[in-house]
């Protein structure tokens, strides 16, 4: 296979990537427990300000995880089109989340975490680092976001 297209600008991948956070509803979560153990799944999420809000059992793995570790990776599905997002995590219980970020969570995914028999906690993720490329033709240039600042 023969790749011949021109790799994307910067600000264009920037703009793919806020754009498929806002149209994406699942992302996959990447977290390690203290001994290193990786646990890789998949979660709503939704896009509110400049953050990252997902919503788990705060008992299975990746909640206990990202509350002890306050570390994600977090990636789009594609292979052929990779957004990798490093992030800090702050994890908030389903009685302490700001109301405007569980309701723009509702809004997008039509469910609400607050209002489920079992507990769920929410994490607001900080992105620190972003990702974007095509194919190896767009490696160069991939890092779009460097310590929780846009290149671009």
């Amino acid at each position: 296979m023969e790749i011949t297209d021109s790799p994307r600008a910067m600000e264009a991948r920037k703009q793919d990537v806020l754009a498929r956070l806002e149209r994406e509803i699942d992302i996959w979560v990447a977290t390690s427990d203290a001994e290193g153990v990786p646990c890789l799944v998949p979660l709503w999420f939704v896009r509110y300000g400049e953050d990252l809000w997902l919503s788990t059992r705060p008992g299975n793995p990746t909640g206990r995880n990202m509350r002890e570790g306050a570390k994600v990776r977090l990636a789009f599905g594609d292979t052929r089109d990779v957004v990798l997002i490093d992030g800090d995590v702050e994890t908030f219980t389903a009685r302490d989340v700001p109301e405007a970020a569980a309701e723009a969570f509702l809004g997008k995914t039509g469910w609400d975490p607050r209002t489920s028999r079992a507990p769920y906690d929410f994490y607001r993720v900080r992105p620190r680092m972003v990702q974007a490329w095509c194919e190896a033709r767009e490696l160069p240039g991939r890092y779009l976001m460097r310590d929780g600042v846009w290149a671009v």
